[in-house]
């Protein structure tokens, strides 16, 4: 992170021009389907207007990129060039990369150093390691009888319709674009309206990187829209999700009313964070479940919302979360001293204190904010949010919030502690604190989650798979199998 003050922060993001033009076929195109504005969160700023994709739009990008796969030259690219210009892409991403930051701080309201340090490492490091992936890739030839060769073969699925949120603009969509590119795909990347700038930029990052026109194409909209279009268009073969359970239900609806194209989902989550008396350090324990669930604003799927402690240390750890909670500054995404910066939008500022309200009118106790801040700005900020005494049958306790708000429920013992943290339609992630190997291997494999931190939170790197179960979806982001969802395996047998 660059050692830039506030004010010159202020200053440079001033100086940004943003283009709201979709990215189509290797060139902006300004489309003929109106436009929409992108307001800050931070101010309540129009940062730009972005052409608004209708079906239309989204049947030029889906035709561009199945122009580019059946006739082009990516999918025919030896792999080892294709990872060179993925290379390419993440070096031009590392040159651009504090205009990319503060496009990210502006339109989502992520603090900068969150966004530069964060948001901008995990999209650079993704597009660096699929590009280093591409050629080291293998096909198979079983072992068959003397006179047979049997060869399977791992293709590219064709066109991927890539549809990603707000809360994570960048790092979501390389999640899907680096490895679908890789596999040989084309894809067209919907971004969500509310952060749609630093994905259009992307786009054209893209092209200048080399890829070949229509290899990848980015268009701005709405899910019920150009979301809907691309969901349901024949040409695409692939489609793949990050955002809400319920919308996930719409692309599942998508592909059976038009060509069973193959939907992964990655969805919701209502995390467990469990903390056991024999925790290896109680206070460590307690830091890291504030920092999950106030980090980026609590707009975080896998964010540690449930707070799941014994009864005999329930006090000691909740104290010292309400303590961290009261002490986190809230402020302007551009200062660098913010530790958490605004929610996305007005209407989910008051879904998240709707949430609260119900919470506390349900019996729960609020320890820790609850209230609306910096109002005077124009922005949408929250306090950090700590509430005990959870009812685990509640709304508070159950449904996935988007925000900084942690629900804190007591167990006596570990059979209790797992039912509670199952208690949930989905299982997307877990956190587990003990000093007892027996104990972190016998309730990792109980949490039906998709991963599960001991001893930690929000941990990894590429090497390792993110996804769900239940609600939460189903594929895997990230890893060598992230390329199970864009590739097809064909089987090719010999008689000889």
């Amino acid at each position: 992170m660059p050692a830039v003050t506030h004010d010159e922060w202020l200053r440079r993001a001033k100086a940004l021009e943003f283009s709201g033009a979709h990215h189509i076929d290797g060139a902006d195109e300004a489309g003929g389907g109106g436009t929409f504005a992108v307001v800050s969160p931070r101010d309540g700023r129009v940062l730009a207007e972005v052409a608004d994709a209708g079906p239309a739009e989204v049947d030029a990008a889906v035709a561009a990129a199945r122009r580019a796969f059946d006739r082009g030259p990516w999918p025919r690219l030896a792999p080892a060039e294709r990872g060179r210009v993925l290379l390419r892409l993440a070096d031009l991403l590392e040159e651009r990369r504090e205009e990319l930051a503060l496009t990210v701080s502006l339109e989502m309201g992520k603090p900068i150093t969150d966004a530069y340090g964060i948001e901008l490492r995990a999209a650079i490091n993704t597009f660096r390691w699929y590009g280093q992936l591409a050629d080291k890739l293998t096909d198979e030839s079983p072992h068959t009888a003397p006179d047979a060769l049997a060869l399977v073969t791992r293709e590219p699925a064709g066109v991927v319709g890539a549809v990603v949120p707000w809360n994570f603009p960048l790092t979501l969509a390389s999640w899907k674009v680096a490895p679908a590119l890789a596999a040989g795909c084309t894809v067209v990347l919907k971004p969500s309206e509310n952060s749609p700038l630093s994905a259009l930029l992307l786009g054209r990052l893209a092209t200048e990187a080399g890829l070949p026109p229509g290899a990848l194409n980015v268009v701005g909209g709405d899910g019920p829209t150009a979301g809907r279009a691309l969901g349901l268009h024949p040409d695409v073969d692939v489609l793949a999700f990050t955002g809400s359970t319920a919308v996930g239900r719409h692309f599942l609806h998508y592909a059976a009313d038009s060509n069973l194209k193959r939907v992964w989902l990655e969805l919701g989550g209502k995390s467990p964070n469990i903390v056991l008396p024999d925790a290896p350090d109680l206070d460590k324990a307690a830091a890291t479940a504030a920092w999950g669930i106030f980090f980026n604003q609590g707009e975080m799927c896998t964010a540690p919302s449930r707070l799941l402690v014994h009864a005999s240390v329930a006090e000691q750890v909740t104290d010292s979360v309400v303590r961290r909670a009261r002490e986190l500054r809230v402020g302007d995404p551009l200062d660098p001293a913010t530790e958490m910066g605004a929610l996305v939008g007005p209407g989910h500022l008051d879904r998240v204190l709707g949430h609260i309200r119900d919470g506390v009118g349900e019996g729960a106790r609020l320890r820790a904010g609850g209230r609306r801040v910096l109002a005077e700005t124009g922005g949408t900020y929250l306090e950090p949010t700590v509430l005990d005494d959870v009812d685990p049958g509640s709304r508070l306790a159950r449904e996935e919030i988007f925000g900084p708000v942690l629900s804190v429920m007591a167990f006596d013992d570990l059979d209790e502690a797992i039912r509670l943290a199952n208690a949930t339609e989905y299982g997307l992630a877990a956190g587990l604190w003990t000093s007892d190997l027996s104990t972190a291997h016998r309730v990792s494999r109980a949490l039906k989650a998709g991963t599960v931190w001991v001893n930690c939170y929000e941990e990894g790197d590429l090497t390792v798979p993110f996804g769900g179960m239940k609600q939460s979806g189903n594929g895997r982001d990230k890893s060598v199998h992230a390329l199970e969802k864009y590739t097809e395996l064909k089987t090719t047998w010999i008689q000889l």
